[in-house]
This record gives structure tokens, sequence and C-alpha cells, in this order.
């Protein structure tokens, strides 16, 4: 199979000089190869390095094939047609149709493109959308396909493509699925999204230990994953039973000579012996005591590094675990009630919507984007009001945590957020309430704006949890958007254990299937006036 894209020993690093990857070897063909890493590893600028928009640190990159990068942003004015790149090819073709064409125009003429654009848009399910439509009126996902369309239209030997499922509803994921599925060339993906990196034929993770490609899609990298996590909780399990036995055998020791002393003592104290052979077998056994005290104490010290290695490589390899409060919740207790309720939002009328949610209900809302899934979150979560019909919820019991953690002040702690959010709470709560959530002396005090997605997330749980009164229920809205895998992971082992209500909005059907949901909660689009 022939390469596209040849890394040799590719090293990277932030422009303040933070180490990423290193000695980073990779050869990529006609082939599906998922990036992953924890958030930070350098998978953005890795692939910003491939484009030839960073730098490397070291190493060396070579490109044989064209590249495209599939575009996420775009500027409002621009229309679709400036988007997929066909704004000046169709005014060539309209000029000459319009017979207006100069020499010029003909020889530039692409016949062809009309039909290649028709075929590009239906592909991504966009077929039939105004080419002069702006970009600043399409919603998220639309914009990603607009940028999968551009792609189709004249596509290159490799395909890069950096989260894109960020944001995409149910039909946009398995838009950009099919792309990756028939992409004839090659794709690298930078993706936390276990459904789609389970399409690739490799996977490369990135990681300070070094880096590493598995064979196979997310399945089989989990399984190595996991058998390597094992191995490093044997490892330290063996490292902490090693130290427990040489501190053992070096208290033993101590009190074998401990009893040799008192016995040689007392034997001293008859006075039998001349005086020169006792002071002899009294240096004697001052010699053989340093000794074994040196022993000991080297072996104590070789076993208590292997000890503590041990552990580094288990708290890298290990994420984090959180507990949430449990809640209390009586099960035949109402949390929330909704009678056809609607909400007005300038020309669109979101709902009617009927709803109950009593005791222990796990339940996933659903339903394409823009449809309102945020706006029904906010109503039963006291945020807004509704424009018609009732809600009713036990809203001083209830937690939302949106996707932006937008109660989070960016340029104070953790601590101070927590202080200003819980002025009930004294010090030593605040500080009880960030170790719950992995954030511990110095990282309690560090500036929310310095943390990572996962960082985040687990902040703004320990913000919304903090509260004396445990939560009946827990709101997210696509709480999984932005995260690395482990910090998914950590977010859904704390959730499984939650013993209260769940109320989630996501795309991700891995995470949805992860939480033991006991239903789901169905959004249509909404009503246009």
């Amino acid at each position: 199979m022939s390469s596209f894209l040849t890394l040799s020993n590719l090293c990277a690093a932030t422009p303040d000089g933070r180490p990423l990857f290193h000695d980073l070897t990779l050869s990529v063909g006609a082939e599906r190869v998922g990036l992953v890493g924890r958030n930070g590893s350098g998978k953005s600028t890795l692939l910003r390095t491939i484009t030839g928009e960073a730098t490397p640190l070291a190493g060396t990159v070579l490109c044989t094939g064209t590249i495209g990068m599939l575009a996420q942003a775009w500027h409002p004015d621009q229309t679709v047609a400036d988007a997929i790149g066909v704004a000046q090819p169709l005014a060539t073709l309209s000029r000459i149709e319009a017979g207006h064409g100069d020499a010029a125009d003909f020889d530039a003429a692409d016949w062809a493109l009309p039909a290649a654009i028709d075929s590009a848009l239906h592909q991504v399910a966009l077929g039939g959308i105004d080419l002069q439509r702006l970009m600043g009126t399409l919603s998220g996902g639309e914009q990603t396909r607009i940028g999968m369309a551009r792609l189709l239209i004249a596509p290159p030997d490799l395909l890069l493509l950096d989260e894109p499922t960020n944001n995409l509803d149910l039909t946009g994921r398995e838009a950009i699925a099919r792309l990756i599925a028939e992409w004839r060339g090659g794709v690298v993906v930078a993706s936390h999204d276990r459904e789609l990196l389970e399409g690739m034929d490799r996977i490369v993770e990135l990681r300070t230990i070094g880096n590493r490609i598995i064979g196979g899609g997310w399945s089989a990298f989990a399984a190595i994953r996991e058998a390597e996590r094992a191995a490093a909780q044997d490892e330290l399990t063996r490292g902490e039973a090693a130290l427990k036995a040489a501190r053992a055998s070096a208290q033993t020791a101590r009190e074998a000579k401990q009893r040799r002393d008192k016995a040689g003592r007392a034997f001293a104290a008859k006075g039998s012996e001349p005086k020169i052979l006792l002071g002899a077998q009294a240096q004697r056994a001052e010699n053989s005591g340093g000794q074994a005290r040196r022993l000991a104490k080297a072996q104590i010290d070789e076993a208590t590094r292997d000890r503590d290695e041990a552990h580094t490589r288990v708290e890298i390899l290990t994420p984090l675990t959180i507990d949430l409060p449990a809640s209390g919740l009586p099960a035949s207790s109402e949390i929330v009630t909704l009678e056809q309720a609607t909400v007005q939002l300038g020309d669109r009328t979101l709902g009617p919507w009927t709803l109950a949610v009593q005791g222990p209900q796990r339940l996933a809302v659903t339903g394409p984007n823009g449809a309102g899934k945020s706006t029904l979150l906010r109503l039963i979560a006291g945020q807004i009001l509704p424009s018609s019909g009732l809600v009713r919820s036990r809203r001083e019991r209830i937690v939302m945590l949106d996707q932006h953690v937008g109660a989070l002040d960016r340029h104070d702690t953790l601590v101070g957020n927590l202080k200003r959010l819980h002025p009930t709470l004294d010090e030593e709560a605040v500080r009880a309430a960030c170790a719950r959530f992995a954030f511990r002396n110095r990282e309690a005090e560090r500036i929310v704006g310095t943390f990572s997605g996962g960082e985040l997330l687990r902040a703004g749980l320990a913000a919304a949890l903090s509260e004396p009164a445990s939560p009946w229920m827990i709101i997210l809205d696509e709480p999984t958007n932005h995260l690395d895998i482990e910090s998914i992971e950590t977010l859904e082992q704390a959730l499984r254990s939650f013993d209260g209500a769940l109320l989630v909005a996501s795309h991700d059907i891995r995470f949805l299937k992860a939480l033991n949901l006991t239903g789901s909660v169905r959004v249509d689009a909404p009503i246009l006036h």
C-alpha cells in the first residue's frame, strides 16, 4: 500500500514550550486512522503540523498526495457557494449561459460541476439547499456538512478531520461516518466519538509515556488498554507487597540483633571471659549490625522506588474517579410535571411538551439539532418560564450542568467559585467538595480558565453538587462535547452510580447506552409562524 503521508520521529510542543507527543513515526495510505489522547496531548497540533500550519519541534513530515482538512468554522456572511468553493466556477458558467462569456470563460468552464455539487449536497443530506444562503443562518451541524460537501466535490488523497461529530445530531454523525467509510483515499480523524472510532483500521494514541499504534477499531484498542491497566495494577500490587516484605525483613533482623545484643550483654556481665575477647566480639557485632542495616536500607529503598514507579504508571494509565453524593430521593416523589408546555422564541413555538418524572427515572432527551432540547431542559430546571401550559417541578432539588459550564467564573479559582456559589459553606466544606471531584490541594487553587474540557466538567459537577441538600435530579446538556474519552468514561462511571433521577440530552450513542437509562423523551422540530 503506497503512502500519502509519512511522519518520521515527529516531536511537537505548545507555543510556550510544553512538550506534547514525541518520536511519532507513522505512514498513512488508503486507510482510516483514528487519533486519540487526552485533551492537550497534541491531536489538533499534529493535524496542523501535517497541513503545514504548525512547525514540528523535531522530525519530518512527507506528503506525497493532496491533503484536505474538514473546515468547521465559517464567516457568517459567506454564501454556501463560497463555502464549498464553487462561487467563481458557477459564475463562469452563468456568464456563458447568458451569452456574455469570453474565451477565458470557455477555457475554464466545468460543465460537470453542477451535477457534482448536487451529488455532494445529497450525500451530506442537504440536497436542494439554496447556494446563496448565508452560512450564518445554518446550524453548526449543517455547517459541518457543508464542509463535507466541499471535500466531496474535489476529493483530496488524504482527508483530515478534527472532532468532526462535535455538536452534530444523529443525522450529521451518520453522514460523517458514511463519508469516512466510503472515502477511497486515506483518512486521519481526531475524535472522542467511540462509535466513529469503531470503524477505524488503526488507532494512534498520543501519550506522555510514549505513543502507541493499535490495529483495529475502538473495541480492539479498549481491550488492549484495559489489559495494560490491569497489568499496571498488578505491578503496583507486587511492588507494595515487596516493599512490605522488605520492611518486615528489616524489622525481623533488628529484633534478632536486639536479642543477640541482650544475650551478649548478659554474658559480659558474668565476667568469665577476658575483656580483650569481649571487646573483639562487640566490635564484630557492631560491624555485622552496620552491614545488616545498610543492606536492609538498600532493599527498602529499591522496593520503594519500584513501588513509586508502579504507582506513577497506574496514575497515568487509570482515569480519575468521582463519587456523586447519594440523592435521598423517595421512590414515589414527583420531581417534574409538564402539561402542554410551550416556549415561544421569535417566530418559533417549541413544544407542546407533556412529561412526568417520578422517582429515580433516567431519561435521554433526543431529537435533531435545533428542535429545542436545550430549551426543554432549561424549562424543567426553572431557568425560563413557559409561554403556555403547566410546569411543576421541585426546582430546589434539581441541578443542571450545561455543556459550557456557564455558572463558573473563568477568571477565578475553583475554591473561589464554590465560595461564591455556595456562601453558606465554610472553608473545610469547600475543600471537601473539591476533593470529592479530584481537585486536591493546589489543584483546587487553579484558575478555572486554565482547565481542560474534562477538568472543567468535573469543576462544574463540584459546583452543582455542593449544596448541603443533595439533588434529586441531575440535568446534563450535551456533556460529552469537547471531552476526551477518559473524561467521558469518568463521567459515565459517576452517573451510573448516581441513585437519583437523570435527564440527559446527548447525541453520543455509546455515552447514553452506558448510563443504564430507563426511557427517552423525543423532541421534534419546532412549529414556525
